[in-house]
């Protein structure tokens, strides 16, 4: 598969391949219902709507839509109970895609990362955010942004977790050597920025080939990550440079920032995945519309099937 550059290639893309269930947790939410009906209609995913279910009722009906058409239904009106059941249903192997509706992330996430009933599997779990950087015509490429939503102040190793989720998003996009940034406000090494030395450790040990499937330079300023004239002004001689696929942030504050103005500021699409999980599971934001929220299917649908694929 040739690399994805744009997120309307991502949605062609995904139209291929295998139609996937989605279980949204919590599912009286407007803007969760409208993207799962419009992954319906474009023929990606049913849903399992664990939630309120007159709520949920009215609001397709208010969108227009069947619930009849690709959806089940399940009432429960507790938030943390309808949570447990979604994440039931995903063991039961009746859904491939957790998607977060009306309920809080910190009470889905307590459940997910349950030592006994949730969904980890030994793994760190870190979100991706994924939007799409247009430069010129040809330059058009989806960046990811990692980590977010989950990791306050990720250690050597956590990050070394996280960086293998984000590649994995990366190749289930057709980026088989996809390039990473370790990000800080500097591009030199400085003991007293604790960031830059995880970084050049990181970069060495991927150098060696203790980290394998792409290619990993840093520290590397964002400028210098993205821009290729700012990496030459700055002499940086670096296949990554410049050319960044992945930017790995130092802490939790930073990712999401980062994350968040390439939407508010920038006015760019923006999708996300929790990688690390037994499933892809996704938690956009209340606020994030339901355009986002789709785009977050889509990427839980290129995950499943790289997965299904190995």
């Amino acid at each position: 598969m040739k690399p994805i550059n744009t997120f309307d290639e991502l949605i062609q893309e995904v139209k291929k391949l295998k139609k996937r269930k989605v279980v949204v947790a919590s599912a009286h939410n407007e803007t969760a219902l409208h993207a799962v009906i419009e992954a319906n209609k474009i023929g990606i995913a049913d849903a399992i709507l664990v939630g309120d279910e007159f709520k949920i009722k009215e609001i397709i009906n208010n969108l227009n839509y069947d619930a009849n058409n690709g959806f089940e239904i399940i009432n429960e009106k507790d938030d943390i109970r309808a949570v447990e059941h979604s994440i039931e249903l995903i063991h039961q192997n009746k859904a491939d895609i957790l998607l977060k509706g009306k309920v809080d992330t910190s009470t889905l996430m307590k459940a997910v990362l349950n030592s006994e009933k949730g969904l980890r599997t030994g793994r760190v779990l870190s979100d991706a955010f994924i939007f799409q950087f247009d430069g010129k015509a040809s330059d058009n490429k989806l960046i990811i942004i990692t980590d977010g939503g989950l990791n306050l102040f990720p250690d050597l190793n956590q990050k070394i977790e996280i960086i293998k989720n984000a590649v994995e998003v990366a190749q289930s996009l057709g980026n088989e050597i996809p390039k990473v940034a370790i990000l800080s406000a500097i591009e030199t090494v400085n003991p007293n920025i604790p960031g830059t030395l995880d970084a050049a450790i990181i970069s060495k040990m991927n150098e060696r080939g203790q980290i394998k499937g792409c290619i990993i330079d840093g520290p590397l300023a964002l400028d210098n990550a993205i821009s290729p004239e700012a990496a030459k002004e700055k002499g940086i001689k670096s296949v990554v440079a410049g050319y960044a696929d992945i930017l790995i942030t130092t802490n939790l504050e930073m990712g999401n920032v980062l994350a968040k103005s390439t939407t508010y500021f920038a006015k760019l699409r923006l999708g996300h995945v929790i990688m690390g999980a037994k499933v892809p599971i996704l938690i956009p934001s209340r606020s994030d519309n339901s355009d986002a929220k789709l785009l977050s299917i889509c990427l839980g649908v290129m995950v499943c099937s790289k997965k299904g694929s190995e």
